[in-house]
């Protein structure tokens, strides 16, 4: 596991009336134990990766209280697992990051909310929006207008999160619908405390078990008759029970301020951006008063039409301030002010970016336009010489600095997936490039410098399924890349079996680096078994693990190989044979080395007993000898490696810089493995660093330093 939660864990036993402190996250993590959950499931992705990782460390502790926690296959399995408070009054939460998990969970969502809930569900999502998004910049509010699921966006603060989280499973329950909570990576990480209350043990858990099984009612299957009674509930009973009970315990918060004439609607989430805006501007203090009204929606969906006309009645203008595209709150808050007949002026889009996050300098840049329109009594100079500082700031930098080089993402030091990308590189250059399909996980590094690999990049696990159209129209077999990860949670079946079903000829390549390695090392069906890694000091685990290779010779695969990914020339040549064999039918390389990330976490600490023990610790390094160097830098275009740079040559005739293993070596070999597939240059060299030396290795250092001197001359 990337990160150790020992000191969280101990903040989830806090009790009544003492404080918790720490990040977003885990103050959900907290709330979701006050709130008596039942079960708890979801599948790794930032930024909401720490709510499962924090359960599955503390699997003690959840025993005690009887909670069921699973690290889900995907996010349809997990959110298939609410089905339980389907039948049942349980209580169960369910995580991933959003929107690309909610595309997996849609099938099932979307039966969930037909059939609706008994027990409390609420599924807390990853919106993975705006400047540090990795994901489709997509959001989730249009799951929940499409399946009448309720969405929270909670203010960024602790205290609010938390009581949103139970706040969430009684609206799930009072409405019978399930629910989402959204928290962007500014939420989910941000720093504060709030008053904790008592942990509740669920009344049905793994320690107080049912005796039977619910009752038979049709009624509650999303299936025909029974989904059209179901759309007709949705729409006449359960929304009006989650506006009533929105309402009555005042879910969404009005801010009262003296200039009554305008007014502001937000986004919880956005609301500590707003704050700082409006700070800048001089309208608001630091500790929260605000001299415009604002009101802040905890609930984004559904809307309440009461609270929207009371706040908007008697002001001139309101602005709606709603990050991302299309404005589906701005157009219902437009709608409900037109029913009511209420003729205050709606400005949102037309005042604010249509698409990217809403940051403070945008937002400065906005509310001063409208105040200039509808509040020009305000004095808002403070913003716009705040706004000329950043400016200048800028200009400043870009004066110091000049035109910095580009610095794009790569894989780690050692990282197992490299050496594959140089073998590619040098296979290119004999059979000619193939068209290759991406796909999510670490492994897309490859598509940036020095490697800049790949034509499409379809989903998690899509990779093979996304060349199913180009390889009958292509001369030369596609090639599909996917990690370990993206192979079980969606490659197996949608690309792997639909490409044996159609009889495809294509060539899939499969990082077998042991983990979900790009969302924290979490484990897979075929990470290594935990004896093998103690065991395998100072080399990969992963190859004491066949359940992928058994996998796909079950299912049918005929050609299989699998290389030890940092032998280059081994997987040259198989990758050289896949795209030239004549035999027809899908072509598999596993390419098997362990995450170098995760190694070297396993490593450290039994390396560090070794030592402490006085035992005998040899650590390899590798090196350029810059004599031998001729300064063409091919190992580095073909390698890519971040330890792997120039410095310049101590050899006053060699104008160039030459290549040089910085510090950061973790000893994988793949530079001298680079120089000698593509035959290059052969300056590169292998040195092994002993640590407590025995008095042989003190012998052999004496006796080759001895030869060395005698060789050198004077």
């Amino acid at each position: 596991m990337e990160r150790s939660f020992h000191e969280e864990i101990k903040s989830l036993k806090l009790g009544d009336g003492e404080i918790f402190h720490g990040e977003g996250i885990l103050a959900v993590t907290k709330a979701l134990l006050q709130s008596g959950v039942s079960y708890v499931g979801g599948y790794q992705g930032a930024p909401v990766s720490h709510l499962l990782d924090v359960m599955v460390q503390a699997k003690d502790y959840m025993n005690e209280l009887g909670v069921h926690v699973e690290a889900c296959t995907s996010e349809a399995s997990a959110a298939a697992m609410l089905g339980a408070s389907i039948s049942y009054p349980v209580r169960g939460a369910v995580t991933w990051k959003s929107i690309v998990g909610t595309n997996v969970a849609a099938d099932a969502l979307s039966y969930l909310a037909s059939a609706g809930v008994m027990g409390g569900a609420l599924i807390v999502l990853g919106e993975d929006y705006g400047e540090g998004g990795v994901v489709a910049q997509e959001r989730s509010h249009a799951y929940a207008l499409k399946s009448l699921i309720w969405l929270l966006d909670p203010r960024p603060n602790l205290t609010t999160i938390a009581d949103m989280v139970e706040r969430g499973f009684e609206l799930s329950e009072a409405s019978n619908t399930p629910v989402m909570m959204e928290l962007r990576i500014r939420a989910c990480h941000v720093q504060g405390s709030f008053t904790a209350k008592n942990n509740r043990a669920p009344a049905m858990s793994t320690r107080h078990m049912m005796e039977g099984p619910a009752d038979f009612l049709y009624e509650r299957l999303a299936h025909p008759p029974a989904i059209f009674p179901q759309e007709k509930r949705k729409s006449a009973v359960r929304l009006p029970a989650a506006r009533r009970f929105i309402a009555e315990k005042r879910l969404n918060e009005v801010f009262e301020g003296s200039e009554s004439g305008v007014g502001l609607i937000v986004q919880g989430g956005l609301y500590n951006n707003l704050m700082r805006a409006l700070q800048v501007l001089g309208l608001a203090e630091i500790f929260g008063g605000c001299r415009i009204p604002i009101f802040a929606l905890n609930v984004v969906y559904p809307l309440v039409p009461e609270e929207i006309t009371a706040f908007c009645a008697g002001k001139s203008a309101v602005l709606m301030i709603e990050e991302g595209q299309p404005e589906f709150i701005e157009q219902d808050i437009a709608t409900t002010l037109r029913r009511a007949d209420i003729q205050t002026k709606l400005h949102g889009k037309d005042m604010l970016p249509m698409a990217g996050d809403y940051t403070a300098e945008i937002l400065v840049r906005s509310l001063a336009r409208f105040l200039a329109q509808h509040a020009p009594h305000l004095d808002t100079s403070s913003g716009a010489r705040w706004l000329e500082g950043v400016e200048a700031s800028r200009a400043r930098a870009a004066q110091l600095l000049g035109t910095l080089p580009a610095r794009p993402p790569t894989f780690c030091i050692g990282c197992p997936e490299r050496p594959v990308f140089s073998a590619m590189k040098l296979v290119a250059e004999d059979v000619g490039r193939p068209h290759i399909s991406v796909d999510v996980g670490c492994h897309a590094f490859a598509t940036f410098e020095p490697f800049s690999q790949g034509n499409t990049l379809l989903g998690y696990g899509m990779s093979l399924a996304s060349s199913a159209g180009v390889g009958p129209m292509s001369a030369r077999r596609p090639l599909a890349i996917m990690g370990d990860g993206g192979f079980w949670h969606n490659g197996l079946l949608s690309g792997v079996a639909s490409n044996l079903l159609n009889h495809g000829d294509a060539v899939l390549l499969i990082m077998k680096n042991g983990y979900a390695a790009a969302t924290g090392t979490q484990e897979l069906i075929s990470s290594p078994p935990e004896e093998a890694r103690v065991e395998a000091v100072g080399k990969s685990s992963v190859h004491a693990d066949r359940t992928i290779e058994n996998t796909l010779i079950g299912l049918g695969v005929k050609w299989l190989r699998t290389v030890n990914n940092y032998r280059l020339a081994d997987m040259v040549k198989a990758l050289r044979e896949a795209y030239t064999t004549p035999e027809p039918g899908l072509k598999v390389i596993v390419a098997e080395g362990e995450c170098q990330l995760e190694r070297q976490r396993r490593l450290r600490p039994q390396v560090a007993a070794r030592l402490k023990a006085g035992k005998r610790v040899v650590r390899t390094r590798f090196g350029v000898d810059e004599d031998m160097c001729s300064g063409d830098h091919s190992c580095i275009r073909l390698s890519g490696c971040p330890s792997l740079t120039v410095k310049p040559s101590s050899d006053p005739l060699k104008v160039d810089p030459v290549a040089h293993v910085n510090n950061g070596c973790v000893g994988c070999g793949l530079c001298g493995e680079v120089a000698h597939a593509a035959i290059l240059c052969p300056s590169f060299f292998r040195a092994e660093i002993v640590q407590n030396p025995t008095a042989w290795d003190r012998f052999l250092g004496r006796l080759r330093s001895s030869v060395i001197g005698w060789l050198q001359p004077a």
